[in-house]
């Protein structure tokens, strides 16, 4: 028998209980073991102070040994509490209440799912797909549910659509260690009423955060991080720009009857988008787009608004910026170009958040990223419909060796 112990101790991890039996049956082999008294606690509140009252059968799915299943089965002592008046199941070590597995099953089939997904695993081990979920949803709640934030002090801020009809979650990123740090639904202001709540209990000081220009953000940091500096990101401002070329473009071709004219504008939309160093002469880029800008003196200044405003932020200083966007400002409202003006009205109104890229450097680049992660799980999975499951898989990509789903 000595021998058959240390085996359950060496195969299943499970020490201090007795074994009563170890038998083979049709479903594999059958460790039966007992409760000991020192075991034989209450379960609400961890008195001794009571009284057996039943047993009930249990068995839980242990760690396979070579071909053979194993299952480690006992006789559950139920036990009424002197001290708080509760009748429960005693508690045990090797496994979590309402589970049919062991611990050490757990673990082996989270190590699984570090080179396979939810699908494969639960294939492999003759499982549902819903036990490999909820084993490792509950070792991503343990991780990651309650994640320290103590320490932030930059973050950024994005929606990301997960779902048609404009369906959004709004995910946080520490960008000092890349991790997301909180993911909420929708992208208004009440999506992150319970991250401003964590980190006021955290005690974080937050110095800097970047987001787009969306109200909603917007109006939450003013009232939540006064004192933080509120950085718009470069390429959402540069992302709006464009939207108006385009247009200013769709406008001169709906506009004009030459049909030559209406050709040449048709093939110019992505030449206008990019920078002009990174026009390729191989597929004649910079002629094309000249002949583009000599249709209309209109899409020529726009064309020139867009690099002016590109090399704001190459500016060596703040004082330097304040100048640049100054002169963009009043070049924008001189052109008398309606979508031109348009822009230039909206940069005025968020003039301190633009500049304030030279004072703290931020952007969303690196959670634009991290949103891409979260696009191709989202459709490696087909979707989730567990939603909090989707969050504690955000909240484990920056971890994760893998991003594999199920």
């Amino acid at each position: 028998m000595s021998a058959n112990v240390n085996l359950l101790y060496r195969t299943q991890g499970i020490r201090e209980y007795p074994l009563l039996a170890l038998k083979g049956t049709k479903n594999g082999l059958e460790f039966h073991i007992a409760c000991p008294e020192n075991k034989r606690k209450c379960s609400a509140c961890g008195s001794c102070n009571v009284i057996l009252n039943g047993n009930h059968y249990r068995c839980w799915r242990g760690l396979a040994m070579g071909r053979e299943e194993a299952w480690i089965t006992m006789d559950v002592p139920r036990v009424k509490c002197r001290d708080c008046g509760k009748t429960r199941q005693v508690k045990v070590s090797f496994a979590d209440p309402h589970r049919r597995y062991t611990r050490a099953y757990e673990r082996f089939v989270l190590s699984l799912l570090c080179v396979g997904t939810c699908k494969d695993v639960a294939e492999w081990l003759g499982l549902c797909w819903d036990t490999v979920r909820d084993i490792e949803k509950a070792n991503l709640k343990r991780k990651f549910s309650r994640l320290p934030l103590k320490d932030v002090r930059y973050i950024a801020i994005d929606e990301i659509a997960v779902r048609k009809g404009h369906k959004y979650m709004t995910v946080v990123m520490d960008l000092d260690t890349g991790q997301a740090i909180y993911v909420g639904d929708g992208r208004d202001q009440e999506a992150l009423t319970a991250f401003w709540q964590r980190i006021k209990r955290s005690g974080a000081k937050i110095r800097g955060v970047c987001t787009d220009m969306s109200r909603p953000y917007c109006a939450a940091i003013r009232r939540h991080l006064p004192n933080a500096i509120h950085v718009f990101d470069r390429f959402h401002i540069m992302k709006i720009f464009n939207d108006k070329l385009t247009e200013l473009r769709r406008r001169l071709y709906g506009a004009t009857k030459d049909a030559t004219q209406r050709e040449v504008l048709k093939g110019s939309r992505f030449l206008l988008l990019k920078r002009r160093e990174n026009l390729d002469d191989a597929h004649d880029e910079p002629t094309r787009l000249a002949a583009a800008l000599a249709v209309s003196a209109d899409l020529a200044v726009g064309y020139a608004l867009k690099e002016q405003l590109a090399e704001l932020w190459d500016a060596d200083d703040e004082d330097e910026a304040k100048l640049a966007l100054a002169l963009w400002l009043y070049d924008a409202e001189w052109s008398e170009i309606p979508e031109m003006k348009s822009f230039a009205k909206t940069l005025r109104t968020h003039w301190y958040e633009i500049l304030n890229y030279h004072s703290c450097p931020l952007t969303t680049g690196p959670l634009e990223g991290f949103n891409n992660k979260i696009k191709t799980l989202k459709r490696q999975s087909y979707g989730f419909r567990d939603q909090e499951y989707f969050k504690l898989k955000i909240l484990g990509l920056h971890q994760a060796k893998h991003a594999l789903v199920g």
